[in-house]
């Protein structure tokens, strides 16, 4: 899969963006028309006490799938953690549209 990998405001080191290519591939098993994808990773200034709870550390990720782009962001104190939480939700909702494309099972035991 063809994968954007995007640091904002600080510079990525190649273990976490070898970590997140690792991750983003696994991605395929749930969904086989994968085009391409983007991640984009910011660190967050931390004074706000709302960004404390969450974590300042943001991942976005966007997968875009033949006619449809899907979109997750998570917040964490690591980008692992974010990276982790992020593919999980991604990958739900890879399953739920590789469930919506396939057809329909017709019950031909009607009496």
């Amino acid at each position: 899969m063809i994968l954007r990998m995007q640091p904002v405001h600080f510079d990525a080191d190649q273990k976490l963006l070898d970590y997140v290519q690792k991750k983003v591939d696994k991605l395929e098993t749930f969904h086989d028309r994968i085009i391409d994808g983007e991640v984009i990773m910011r660190l967050e200034k931390s004074h706000l006490n709302k960004k404390e709870v969450f974590g300042n550390k943001t991942v976005e990720l966007r997968i875009n799938i033949p006619r449809q782009q899907l979109f997750v962001k998570d917040f964490s104190n690591t980008f692992e953690s974010a990276i982790d939480q992020a593919l999980e939700r991604m990958s739900r909702q890879l399953k739920r549209e590789k469930e919506k494309r396939q057809p329909r099972k017709v019950n031909t035991n009607l009496k």
